[in-house]
């Protein structure tokens, strides 16, 4: 029985204050509402079944350099991308430079604890019918797309010149990989896959499922969860169903 993608988790200086920019911008409800518990964090919800949660939990201040992944937000027209951008600046982000060029049609934001991500503009049919969150964008190899395809039993939807990309077969975000250069890892990531086990499934199997297809075991963590690492050296966790 394979594990299903949870939630996308952030490591947040002020979760309280980062699920609220996040659930303003995209318009998603909070579970519980933004005064989650210290350990647990906060989490908003996706509007469907076809989504994942978005968590924000404790962690440390940012450290120096880009993140591993980002968000790519979608628009349905120039008005609607422009409307994005003036939210999420009304909301505590930043516009960010990144080296992008003036011609480029996406804008390229921070949120307020300095996570990157772009607000794509309209007419990008690879996002087409994805959401909201078109896609999460990574850093990593094509072995890495490839892994985490087998892992979530999400089919590669592309695969070309080292990128790749998958999606669930319910449709919504797709998850890419853009191959090489990949920048180097600094430190543990400040975003990171959460799995969860289907209730009654044989949780040590699963794991072994798991290191077979190139993952490596980082950290028991406690009875309900196990930290791993990916083939690119992404952390991840795996929770028992609650």
């Amino acid at each position: 029985m394979t594990s299903r993608l949870f939630a996308i988790c952030f490591y947040a200086t002020r979760p309280p204050e980062l699920a609220r920019f996040w659930s303003g911008l995209l318009g998603w409800g909070s579970d519980g509402g933004p005064t989650g518990g210290p350990d647990d964090g906060v989490a908003i919800l996706p509007p469907d079944a076809r989504g994942f949660r978005i968590r924000f939990l404790p962690g440390p201040q940012p450290g120096p350099g880009r993140n591993r992944a980002h968000f790519d937000l979608t628009s349905d027209s120039p008005e609607h991308q422009r409307r994005t951008v003036a939210r999420a600046l009304e909301l505590g982000g930043e516009h960010l430079d990144v080296g992008q060029l003036p011609e480029e049609g996406h804008v390229v934001l921070a949120d307020p604890d300095g996570n990157e991500f772009c607000v794509i503009e309209a007419g990008n049919k690879f996002l087409a019918d994805t959401g909201s969150i078109g896609a999460l964008a990574c850093d990593g190899t094509r072995a890495v797309g490839y892994f985490w395809s087998e892992a979530l039993r999400w089919p590669l939807v592309w695969d070309q010149d080292e990128e790749t990309a998958i999606q669930s077969p319910d449709g919504g975000t797709k998850i890419t990989w853009g191959g090489p250069p990949v920048a180097p890892k600094t430190g543990v990531n400040r975003l990171y896959f959460e799995l969860e086990l289907p209730a009654g499934a044989d949780g040590e199997a699963e794991l072994d499922r798991l290191v077979s297809l190139g993952a490596t075991r980082a950290e028991e963590g406690d009875d309900d969860r196990v930290t791993m690492l990916d083939p690119d050296g992404n952390e991840f966790s795996v929770r028992r169903a609650r």
